[in-house]
């Protein structure tokens, strides 16, 4: 029972990610209406229209982690929610592009801070057996989410006329008022509770609801770490040499996974495979099999997490990135056909999902000490963004079918990624630890001397 109750609030919070996917990848079809709509330039388009939730992210990564460590993991978990449905009916209903990028920035907020909050609190109550499948579900839930974009795009498509997209935007808000509500329904972290509010008897009461087996030795433990480590979370004290490792780990599995192209390919697929010559209703549906891949192997990935740890799946998404990016490359490069092109696409999203897709936020999240954990997640998930924002701002310069660099072949795009990935692969064989089966305070001993 108390298991199950662990388990119960590990989905709740990482329904976060599911609204988190589905906002990221809906406005890939209001992309191309909108850009009739208000006859946008490319640098507005990018910078406003398809990169200002980015923005928000960016900027609800950066700061999340100040009221995510002030006020408590629950409190901002609620907030997230709150700012998703706002977000959503403010998108569906606005009358032009700046009220619509002020209410998309307000949605990136809320997946900027999610991606801070969801994996931070999932991190503090899970076991170490548990804590990379239960932490996997956040990711699990961003490609359920994208997915499930992908598929209401896909039928609500013709459902409005001219206001299809303004339907693909504002469904978001069903999900959001949903999680919202279920978020009442689970407790404060307790690892919050001892370090912030010196509360031990709430989080031993909490610790004893989801099952932990010897509160009194877990609650010692998590004492004797905050001790080990004299910072007090301030931005002073968070890049302090003794934790440059693990603020370079955090970094490079962030920056890493961005350069990979996965949110280039996720924003910008029916447009990417109408290039290679699928009629635009057509590569609307290949986009969900994209999405449908992406779950398929989420799922392998959260299986084999805990199992074969995080620098394997790591090693196994590395090789499968070069591989099939350079296909891809090679297949704009020779004008193959569409299923060549589509089929290697389809191995770059496995590769993703059993890799990077399904480490990156349990990695960032067990890799900081409790005192540090929310500047930590907070440094890492901004980096991402940072780096989504930057690909997505400048791919109109790339992909427009008129302005566009490589508007008729965008083959050097997807050779650089795979470039890329040759790097991350060297990182991943010469520099990165294993996380799998340690308690987050042990982590804490091997990861800082």
């Amino acid at each position: 029972m108390n298991q199950n109750k662990l388990i119960r609030w590990s989905i709740v919070v990482a329904l976060a990610g599911f609204i988190f996917g589905f906002d990221t990848v809906v406005i890939s079809g209001a992309n191309q209406p909108i850009k009739e709509l208000w006859h946008t330039s490319p640098l507005f388009h990018g910078f406003f229209i398809m990169s200002m939730a980015l923005w928000g992210t960016v900027i609800g990564a950066l700061f999340g982690g100040i009221p995510t460590e002030k006020y408590g993991r629950k409190k901002v978990l609620l907030w997230v929610g709150i700012l998703f449905a706002v977000s959503a009916f403010g998108s569906a209903f606005a009358n032009d592009p700046y009220v619509f990028s002020f209410f998309r920035f307000l949605g990136g907020l809320g997946i900027g801070v999610s991606s801070v909050v969801a994996p931070i609190y999932i991190s503090e109550i899970s076991t170490p057996k548990t804590r990379g499948t239960l932490g996997a579900l956040y990711q699990f839930n961003i490609v359920f989410g994208i997915l499930i974009a992908f598929l209401s795009n896909y039928f609500l498509q013709g459902f409005g006329g001219a206001n299809d997209w303004r339907w693909m935007l504002g469904v978001l808000a069903v999900p959001s008022i949903l999680y919202t509500a279920l978020v009442f329904g689970i407790s404060e972290s307790p690892r919050w509770l001892i370090s912030k509010k010196n509360d031990q008897e709430a989080a031993k009461k909490i610790m004893l609801q989801i099952g932990v087996e010897d509160v009194e030795a877990e609650v010692k433990s998590i004492i004797q770490s905050n001790q080990h480590d004299s910072s007090k979370g301030n931005p002073s004290e968070f890049f302090n040499a003794k934790h440059k490792k693990i603020i370079f780990l955090a970094f490079l599995i962030a920056f890493f996974n961005q350069v990979s192209g996965i949110n280039f390919i996720l924003y910008y697929a029916p447009e990417i495979l109408e290039k290679a010559g699928l009629a635009a209703k057509e590569s609307l549906f290949n986009s969900i099999a994209i999405g449908g891949t992406n779950l398929i192997f989420t799922f392998v990935g959260l299986y084999l997490i805990d199992k074969l740890g995080r620098k394997t799946l790591l090693l196994i998404g590395s090789f499968g990135y070069i591989f099939s990016l350079s296909l891809v490359s090679y297949a704009f490069y020779a004008h193959t056909s569409p299923l060549f092109l589509m089929t290697f696409l389809l191995f770059f999203i496995a590769s993703h999902a059993v890799g990077q897709g399904a480490v990156i936020w349990v990695f960032i999240s067990e890799i900081f000490p409790n005192k540090i954990r929310s500047a930590g997640q907070s440094f890492g998930a901004s980096i991402h963004w940072v780096f989504a924002a930057i690909i997505t701002l400048v791919t109109p310069y790339f992909l427009d079918k008129d302005n566009g660099i490589f508007k008729e072949n965008p083959w050097p795009i997807f050779a650089f990624f795979a470039g890329m990935m040759v790097l991350q692969l060297i990182w991943v064989v010469t520099s990165m630890p294993e996380t799998k089966n340690i308690s987050l305070e042990e982590l804490e001993k091997k990861l800082i001397k």
